[in-house]
């Protein structure tokens, strides 16, 4: 066995192992980078090249942008911000059939991207939501479902920290122009799941909301103003060159901190310190990743993997097409199994290269990517999206299932739209920013 193919089948076979084991996948990223370059390196020299490549992927200013945006998802998330953008969505699905699922959708796309978390969107919203509908009349697995299928909507909505860790790790791909590019997608993929959930609450004749006063619906406009201008705020500052996305993310946390503490005053003074601690422990975990994530690209990079994998790739086809659905059925299938954050981080250095030598855009590629990477975690066996809107729906996954397939089957064909029609993607930063890639 060649020297290569020992490397892909250690760096590969060891890690799933270890994640079948229940390992952390930071641990289980690590543990096999460093078995790998133990093919070819001493084992003080491996831990040490290891070591090197973690600390060097860590000591990048760009990367504050992240903790940022943790604590200030995290402040949001708590500061009553979840119901007026309701009240904002129930205006905004009028009076179509079973608008109720369509204001929970809505309300996921706005509250996902100012929070930058689909489980969070699910949990807050989803909690809020599926007690109106089922006093409605509707049925409890039909309202989680589509809490569960829209959730994801908020991280191709920007701000994304999906995006931020995309940039870094693809040479450093412009964030104002990613955060653009996956305003249509995000609002597609809802529209997407609307469509669908507009199709069954027509046939099982679900409830139709009542007209809202006109003074009312300003309200609620007025209400919802002062969280949707932290996206204003963030986005038309890195995109207008105001700030770096690491400026926009401190200016978020005040915003944020402002609007809880002052303005709605849900968040006491005391309460400071748990959202801080919580807040530290999701970024140790997020930093580690990328840590021992960037130690493994070097480990696939020195072994030669990525150049393999694309030669394999290109020998089953020369036609675009075909390699492009190669690489989004293998993408699913990470995504069943593995978070957003280590696929990107893992996957980015294998299949970005392969994307532009078929002449495809990073950036388009990325939305891509993220796209797909989002319906893993609305789907079994390991989807967090998909057990939590479970929980807070109060509903068995049976239950859930038969609603979600035909919304998977509108992910599925978003998701195609997305990969084959570039300017689904590139529309924005072209008439924005003027990008060109």
């Amino acid at each position: 066995m060649s020297p290569e193919m020992l490397s892909i089948l250690v760096l590969f076979g060891l890690f799933f192992l270890l994640m079948f084991l229940s390992v952390p996948v930071s641990f289980s990223i690590g543990i096999a980078t460093v078995a790998t370059i133990l093919i070819t390196m001493p084992f003080d020299n491996a831990l040490f090249v290891t070591a090197q490549k973690m600390i060097t992927a860590l000591d990048s200013f760009a990367l504050l942008a992240l903790p940022f945006f943790i604590l200030a998802g995290n402040i949001m998330n708590r500061g009553g911000i979840a119901m007026r953008l309701i009240n904002l969505a129930l205006v905004l699905a009028g009076r179509l059939p079973g608008a109720l699922a369509h204001c929970n959708v809505i309300a996921n796309m706005l509250f996902g991207s100012i929070s930058g978390s689909a489980v969070a969107a699910a949990a807050a919203v989803g909690g809020t939501m599926n007690e109106m509908q089922r006093k409605a009349g509707y049925d409890p697995g039909y309202a989680a479902a589509v809490n569960i299928a829209s959730c994801p909507t908020g991280l191709l909505i920007p701000p994304s920290n999906t995006f931020i860790v995309y940039s870094l790790i693809s040479n450093g791909t412009s964030v104002a122009v990613l955060f653009l590019a996956g305003y249509l997608p995000g609002i597609l993929m809802g529209l997407g799941i609307m469509v669908v959930a507009g199709v069954i609450a027509w046939r099982r004749k679900y409830p139709v909301n009542e007209r809202v006063p006109l003074n009312a619906a300003v309200g609620a406009f007025i209400q919802a103003i002062l969280p949707l201008s932290l996206v204003i705020i963030v986005v038309g500052g890195i995109v207008g060159g105001y700030f770096t996305a690491t400026e926009a993310a401190a200016i978020a946390v005040v915003y944020s901190l402002f609007l809880a503490v002052i303005v709605y005053r849900e968040v006491k003074l005391k309460d400071l310190p748990k959202i801080f601690l919580d807040s530290m422990v999701t970024n140790a975990i997020v930093m580690l990743l990328i840590g021992c994530s960037s130690g493994m690209s070097w480990a696939m990079a020195n072994a030669d993997i990525p150049f393999i994998i694309e030669e394999a790739i290109l020998a089953m086809s020369e036609n675009k097409i075909v390699i492009l659905l190669t690489i989004n059925l293998i993408l699913l299938i990470v995504g069943f199994f593995m978070d957003m954050t280590p696929a990107i981080l893992i996957f980015t250095p294998i299949f970005l290269p392969i994307a532009q030598s078929l002449g495809m855009d990073p950036v388009h590629f990325g939305v891509m990517m993220t796209f797909n990477l989002c319906m893993g975690i609305v789907t079994p066996p390991v989807g967090s999206c998909l057990f939590v809107g479970c929980s807070v729906g109060k509903v068995r996954l049976a239950q859930v299932i038969p609603f979600m397939l035909p919304m998977y089957i509108a992910l599925i064909i978003t998701l195609l739209l997305v990969t084959f029609v570039p300017q689904i993607s590139l529309i924005l930063p072209k008439l924005l920013l003027g990008y060109g890639g």
